[in-house]
């Protein structure tokens, strides 16, 4: 909309990874060249760590694109398979044929073939995106991979692009094997406040724009602030103020415009309700040690001075009607003053599934269920902000409709349906349909979603992202399975 007005032939801050508009500022270069160096060169396990919209995906995007040719680089595009579909997935993206061998037989075929690569020169590359949302057991299965080797060099070398919870996972004394094997660790930095000026040019000017710097110091200023350095947020409310520049007739960007972007942006509120939760707990934790001050030194102060103090006389209670307000009017007066603000609020997915309240249901599902989930799904995953949380609770065959059908009638039955997505995707190209519940703006709300489901249900289901699962759609080429 706004291209033509600014001399521009394509969109600057899209937030779907171009290689042609990489920053290599901020040591974003940097870290690429030892990506780069590390997988040509590494013996061990390679790790990128980011916060979610800090860049991971566009690092991957141009590893794979500065690889020399011997390298043959694969994806695993599903983080929350287990142990043995990992094996068969990463088989089927070396185009290795897999049907009826066991996983042990697959093992040992992956080694041969990556056996016969290496004596033709070649090498084979793994790139793992959102690895903190893969189940222990199956990082364990990748460490195994690892093991895969000759003599003098590694059969596969693996890189992890994950968010800080990955490290979370690989403190853990169960995965001590695992990070032992990690060779090379990245952390992509949020952009510090200097530099996002050159970025924003940088993105422009790759786009096409030959005139002068168009952002304000302060339209700057407060672009770092609500972005907190984090690419993707950046790129999100400088595009929305280009758009409300262009509708103000206007070729510089100034703080009214990227209070118009904020105001249009989901992830306004979500930095500012993680500084009021930090704020929250200082001030909880001064609290408790008041408490803890008063009850060990206060106490022993105060307690004499009561001791010779005589209980006074009970009150007795005598009900007062409210002054100038009858009872009906009372009673108006406390239906008037009933909260409404909750209304106004995004019905989002409660994080408990306690709070869902359900009618009682039974008998089978209507015969169209399935497309309408894939129909609402499809909607769903192209409105709904990238960087939100949901949970994956299974994956089932495409063709295993009766399995299908049984499991969203019990998940009917029991959470209800209406947050249930369903999304296809292929593994070791096999159809599947990946089932998913609910959206959250946070990963805290997500967590809490994820243990219920595993306490009342059995299930050990995975956190996963709205941009990821798009990628995996996109990746598996799978878009002609939505209907």
């Amino acid at each position: 909309m706004y291209l033509s007005h600014f001399g521009l032939n394509q969109s600057p801050f899209g937030i779907t990874p171009n290689p042609a508009f990489f920053y290599d500022g901020s040591s974003r270069g940097a870290i690429l060249d030892a990506l780069i160096y590390a997988v040509m060169h590494g013996e061990g396990i390679i790790k990128v760590t980011g916060e979610v919209g800090s860049g991971k995906t566009m690092l991957c995007r141009m590893l794979e694109s500065m690889l020399p040719p011997n390298i043959e680089v694969i994806y695993l595009v599903n983080p929350t398979l287990n142990r043995d579909e990992v094996i068969y997935a990463i088989a089927g993206e070396l185009d290795l044929a897999t049907g009826g061998k066991r996983a042990d037989e697959v093992i040992r075929l992956l080694q041969n073939d990556l056996i016969a690569k290496h004596v033709a020169g070649k090498q084979v590359v793994l790139l793992i995106e959102e690895a903190q949302a893969m189940p222990l057991n199956t990082l364990e299965e990748i460490r195994l991979f690892s093991n895969l080797e000759t003599a003098h060099h590694k059969l596969l070398q693996i890189v992890l692009f994950g968010q800080p919870e990955l490290d979370e996972s690989l403190s853990l004394p169960g995965m001590r094997q695992l990070k032992e094997r990690i060779t090379h660790s990245f952390k992509v930095p949020p952009l510090p406040l200097k530099v996002i000026p050159e970025f924003l040019m940088f993105r422009m000017r790759a786009a096409g724009y030959h005139g002068p710097d168009i952002f304000s110091r302060g339209a700057i200023r407060l672009i770092g602030k609500v972005s907190e350095g984090i690419v993707r947020r950046i790129s999100i409310l400088a595009d929305k103020s280009l758009l409300a520049a262009f509708a103000d007739d206007t070729h510089f960007i100034q703080p009214k415009h990227v209070r118009q972007a904020i105001r249009d942006s989901e992830f306004s509120n979500t930095a500012t309700a993680a500084r009021h939760r930090k704020i929250m707990v200082v001030l909880s934790l001064l609290m408790l040690t008041g408490l803890i001050l008063f009850f060990a030194i206060g106490w022993k102060n105060f307690r004499p001075a009561i001791i010779g103090l005589q209980p006074a006389a009970p009150i007795v209670a005598t009900a007062v009607a409210p002054l100038g307000i009858s009872k009906p009017e009372a009673a108006l007066s406390k239906d008037k003053i009933t909260p409404t603000a909750s209304a106004q609020i995004e019905n989002k997915t409660p994080s408990s599934i306690d709070e869902i309240k359900l009618p009682k249901l039974s008998g089978p599902l209507p015969s169209d269920t399935i497309q309408q989930r894939l129909n609402a799904t499809k909607a769903w995953l192209s409105t709904e902000a990238q960087e939100y949380y949901t949970v994956q609770l299974t994956l089932i065959a495409v063709g295993d409709r009766p399995q299908l059908e049984q499991f969203l009638q019990k998940t009917r039955d029991q959470i209800g349906i209406e947050q249930v997505h369903i999304y296809p995707t292929r593994i070791s190209a096999v159809p599947r349909f990946g089932i998913v519940y609910g959206y959250y703006a946070t990963r805290a709300d997500a967590l809490t979603a994820l243990t219920d489901l595993s306490k009342k249900w059995g299930y050990r289901p995975q956190l996963r992202t709205i941009r990821g699962i798009r990628e995996e759609i996109e990746r598996s080429r799978s878009n002609d399975l939505w209907s």
